[in-house]
């Protein structure tokens, strides 16, 4: 399910990441280990993350994924293994909301994507996801939050 979309401005925000290649099957295995590692790196940097853990896509991701798993942070965290300093871009964005499990992110994409499509909004190929609500706060998967941001040109 996802909310009514809202044209929005965000502010350039400072993130520590890890790049992450893989194919699109590799999703579920790779993005919780990652995730546990930026922890962990930030963890013993004395870093806390300033907002919701994210994945950003320079490209519209096809049967590859490309792209940086990480969190916004207040300050720059040093550079350890795969983990280092980004930024979310300042951009005029179109956001959604969608509600739901994770095996569900494709379909709603596909229904956002087409959406701007037949409201003639000239978006980037580049997108990101804000995982503002997931499996930490509860097991139920219809309470999770996921917004989905696509930059306009």
């Amino acid at each position: 399910m996802l909310d009514t979309p809202q044209l929005l401005q965000t502010d350039e925000q400072l993130t520590a990441v890890i790049h992450v290649t893989i194919p699109r099957t590799e999703i579920g295995r790779v993005m919780g280990p990652a995730i546990g590692e930026l922890l962990a790196t930030l963890a013993e940097q004395g870093v806390s993350p300033s907002g919701a853990c994210f994945s950003y896509h320079r490209q519209r991701p096809g049967d590859t994924f490309d792209f940086e798993v990480g969190f916004p942070v207040a300050q720059a965290v040093t550079p350890a293994g795969r983990v280092k300093m980004s930024k979310l871009p300042a951009a005029r964005v179109i956001r959604t909301t969608y509600s739901g499990g994770y095996e569900g992110l494709a379909a709603a994409w596909g229904e956002f994507c087409a959406w701007i499509e037949a409201e003639g909004i000239c978006a980037q190929e580049g997108l990101w996801e804000c995982y503002t609500r997931g499996p930490e706060s509860g097991a139920d998967p219809d309470q999770w939050r996921t917004e989905l941001n696509r930059p306009l040109a």
